[in-house]
């Protein structure tokens, strides 16, 4: 073990610096002012603090979620900050239909769309073991994986139109698996194949829209802190600060986007290299002991 930690602290240090310093970060807010966003999710949590953001940058926004007191509420805020314009359809996403509603409602709206930010997922219960419930796997895809592709499908020509661009919030569980979360981790595997294979095709067929996928660790949502605070040893980042860092990477049509950057860079350069000593290290994050079977 010693040996081993002699030779991946410097190639860790090595690698994470590669990362970080080869890409130039020149972001700035005029390249949103004025462009035409849907977030869905955007009722709370990092949804919510994206819309705050993108209202500041003067953008006009299409925000959705379940709960209609919410983005009543958020469009009230995001109108107050400076948004362009703002506006709410209410809605489940695990409706099949709902989301080339939503889609509808921009194109007669604005005539057009820039940027699509898909960032809502299903109703789950948290960490735990998994109990064979198949049903509640088929749920989960529907809200978050299918919605997002019925989405992205309907979004299809504007974005083409506009030369836009798509982000997708996903989740570390989406490129390392754990414990407890299997039928999330699942739905978010299936992300990372479909924006990936995508993103293949759009180049080869010479489409100018941009694909970029955000994978998040632990953030301090209100829903995430919930559902795992009592099980994850560690401190959640700031969800207003990743909300920022999700626009910034859409913006400048980023592959991903890593938040918080260091711990999942890490993380993902150990699953490549040492993957059982990873596998070692996630398990023992947990406070298996708060878990009920």
């Amino acid at each position: 073990m010693g040996l081993l930690l002699k030779i991946f602290i410097p190639l860790l240090g090595a690698a994470l610096a590669f990362y970080f310093y080869s890409a130039s970060e020149n972001f700035s807010e005029e390249m949103l002012r004025g462009k035409r966003v849907i977030v869905t999710g955007a009722s709370s949590g990092i949804g919510e603090q994206m819309a705050y953001h993108l209202a500041r940058m003067e953008t006009h926004l299409l925000l959705t979620a379940r709960t209609e007191a919410k983005l009543q509420k958020v469009v009230k805020r995001c109108l107050e900050l400076g948004a362009a314009s703002a506006q709410y359809i209410s809605g489940s996403m695990d409706d099949p239909s709902f989301p080339e509603v939503v889609v509808k409602e921009a194109e007669n709206s604005w005539g057009g769309l820039d940027m699509l930010i898909l960032n809502h997922i299903g109703y789950y219960i948290g960490f735990q073991y998994f109990n064979g419930n198949i049903e509640e796997i088929r749920k989960l895809m529907e809200t978050n994986f299918l919605s997002y592709v019925a989405m992205t499908t309907s979004a299809l020509p504007m974005l083409k139109e506009s030369e836009g661009s798509i982000v997708v919030v996903s989740s570390l569980a989406g490129k390392a698996g754990s414990p407890f979360v299997a039928p999330y981790s699942a739905s978010k595997f299936a992300l990372e194949g479909f924006y990936n294979s995508l993103r293949h095709e759009f180049i080869i067929d010479k489409i100018n829209i941009s694909i970029t996928l955000c994978i998040l660790g632990y953030i301090n949502t209100e829903s995430a802190m919930q559902a795992v605070s009592h099980v994850i040893q560690g401190t959640p980042a700031p969800k207003e600060e990743c909300a920022l860092e999700i626009i910034k990477s859409g913006a400048l049509r980023q592959r991903e986007m890593y938040y918080p950057p260091w711990v999942l860079r890490g993380t993902l350069l150990l699953r490549d290299i040492a993957p059982e000593f990873l596998d070692s290290i996630i398990r023992s994050s947990y406070r298996v002991e708060n878990l009920k079977r």
